[in-house]
């Protein structure tokens, strides 16, 4: 859960080093897939799987993580955004109710309005002057989770390293292609990335995006998510001590009240059935 919330403080250090931010989601993708290489066999899966694999490969290799680096990019406090990524959760129950036709009780609308109300509170923060924008990168970052995790429901039968895989390749192919017209000629701006930025990006790839991710999906083999999700809705709090740490932010009274709200709310919605 560490892991989790270390990645945001960890992606603003090296947007601070002057990584583009779109390129810098590319080439952790890039990585996450090299790396993957080696332990999967090649094969196509199953048509069945073909439109559940790509939407969630485009909503979590691309749009999520491009979200994510725009919301820090354009933000110049970091506390919030990790907090508006709590929203993906609310934002997964919506998605399947609209993609899947679930149904949502009257408690679950009830906490939804509640998530989205700590958020606003934090919105009307003194503190978020001309970071608005920031939290508004955010809240797309937490609909696109939201999304992939709905798509994810609908790949169990895959490979963990073939899902991983497509979302590393096509996160890659796609986001570097948006860099290149958004950011300018690639080669300069990689070029000019230093050792540090490297090894941030590196972080990025190998613990956030394989090692936390695998170990999650390892813990769904022996427990359950009901009995999971409450430790990793902590994960707010490990980047918000991070991101006090390397950055000296403190939380204003606005923000943890809004943050509160939050975390409670989506704690609440994981235990309603």
């Amino acid at each position: 859960m560490a892991a989790h919330g270390s990645a945001f403080p960890v992606a603003k250090l090296a947007l601070n080093n002057s990584v583009p931010p779109i390129l810098m989601a590319s080439l952790r993708m890039g990585i996450v897939f090299i790396i993957l290489i080696p332990f999967f066999k090649f094969a196509l899966p199953q048509k069945k799987f073909f439109k559940p694999l790509i939407f969630f490969s485009i909503s979590m290799g691309v749009l999520v993580y491009v979200f994510m680096n725009l919301s820090l990019y354009y933000s110049s406090i970091i506390t919030p955004i990790i907090l508006g990524s709590q929203l993906a959760i609310p934002f997964g129950i919506l998605a399947s109710a609209f993609l899947l036709n679930e149904n949502i009780s009257k408690h679950k609308w009830f906490l939804i309005f509640t998530s989205f109300l700590g958020i606003i509170i934090i919105f009307f923060d003194p503190q978020l002057t001309e970071n608005y924008l920031g939290l508004f990168f955010a809240s797309l970052m937490a609909l696109f989770f939201g999304l992939a995790q709905v798509y994810s429901r609908q790949l169990k039968e895959l490979p963990i390293s073939l899902i991983n895989a497509s979302t590393g390749l096509f996160g890659f192919i796609i986001l570097i292609t948006i860099s290149l017209f958004l950011e300018g000629d690639i080669y300069p701006n990689i070029k000019q990335i230093n050792i540090q930025s490297w090894l941030l990006i590196s972080y990025q790839a190998l613990i956030v995006s394989l090692c936390a991710h695998l170990l999650m999906f390892y813990l769904y083999k022996f427990y359950t998510v009901g009995q999971i999700f409450p430790f990793y809705s902590l994960f707010p709090i490990f980047g918000i001590i991070l991101t006090y740490l390397v950055f000296g932010e403190v939380p204003t009274t606005m923000f943890i009240l809004g943050g509160i709200i939050v975390i409670t709310s989506v704690i609440l919605l994981h235990k309603i059935k």
